[in-house]
């Protein structure tokens, strides 16, 4: 891997954690995460172009609506297990105390900005697999189970919609559908902790 993206990997990954981090609806957590955003698309456009691929929408579409329907079932099995329902609400609780069309921006364009950066210049400079790879291994900043194994899911689905495509067009829209739809549904399924609970986030 090329130095500038080794550097561009560990900041972003650096961020992610943080702001997973936060406290949820916190100031702090969208100030960095947008900083993640800005940090891969940076990644991306200090590595030369970005190459889009083929102009292909339904397809992408229907992959991550696919994405996201075998996220869902797995979701219903998973909130039964309590190490990955907590891991889970962990995650979702940013989107339960904040507001919702900042979370949904915040997530959507951290989304492109990833695939600029995994499927865009990283998957150029070092392949599929070494590429989903350091997706994987990013989101270990978080310490969250639940996440790496979605992006190990994921990075492998974006990783094969970026080789079929020769693009990044179709995975940026296939991690759109997806993660619209997690956010718009998977709240239901795990409801956040009450505020009065020990060990429960704080609003600020």
């Amino acid at each position: 891997m090329k130095p500038v993206l080794a550097a561009v990997t560990a900041a972003g990954s650096a961020l992610l954690g943080a702001s997973l981090a936060s406290r949820p609806g916190s100031r702090r957590f969208h100030v960095l995460t947008a900083s993640v955003a800005a940090t891969w698309l940076a990644g991306a456009r200090t590595a030369g172009p970005v190459p889009r691929g083929r102009p292909d929408v339904v397809q992408p579409v229907i992959v991550g609506a696919g994405a996201f329907g075998v996220f869902y079932g797995c979701a219903l099995v998973a909130r039964r297990v309590p190490p990955l329902r907590r891991a889970i609400t962990g995650v979702l609780d940013h989107a339960h105390r904040g507001p919702t069309a900042s979370v949904a921006a915040t997530a959507l364009v951290t989304g492109v900005a990833e695939e600029a950066f995994f499927r865009g210049a990283l998957y150029d400079a070092a392949g599929a697999r070494a590429s989903t790879a350091v997706y994987v291994l990013s989101t270990v900043a978080t310490r969250n189970p639940a996440l790496v194994l979605a992006s190990a899911a994921m990075g492998t689905v974006f990783a094969r919609q970026r080789g079929r495509s020769g693009g990044v067009q179709a995975p940026a829209l296939t991690h759109v559908v997806w993660s619209a739809l997690m956010l718009a549904f998977m709240p239901r399924l795990f409801p956040p902790k009450p505020l009065d609970t020990p060990g429960a986030p704080t609003p600020g």
